[in-house]
């Protein structure tokens, strides 16, 4: 859920009248060093985008590593509501069926 969060801020200044004037590599960086939203995933990120800008050689595709699905297992077992883990997991089945896909992706 948070990766996807991410992606949909940066999804949004993307949009923006101002993306051609926009680093995502330094504001991936100001987010990670100046802000509550700091954390490993916002690293990655901001590895990512000082290496290649527009992430042009990434696919969409989440592979399915077993914790996702063993935590909603547990989830539906135990009666826990759980929506974002559900969603997210749902989003690693989209991401594979729309590989090549570039609306989809992080950013």
């Amino acid at each position: 859920g948070m990766m996807r969060a991410y992606g949909e801020g940066f999804n949004i200044m993307e949009a923006s009248q101002y993306s051609e004037f926009i680093n995502y590599s330094e504001i991936a960086h100001v987010w990670n060093r100046g802000s509550v939203i700091r954390s490993w995933l916002v690293e990655l990120a901001e590895a990512a985008f000082s290496k290649d800008e527009k992430l042009s050689g990434i696919r969409g595709y989440v592979e399915d590593s077993g914790e996702g699905r063993w935590t909603l297992q547990q989830a539906i077992e135990t009666a826990v509501s759980a929506p974002v883990i559900g969603l997210s997991f749902m989003q690693r089945f989209r991401s594979r069926q729309e590989v090549g896909a570039r609306k989809h992706q992080v950013r």
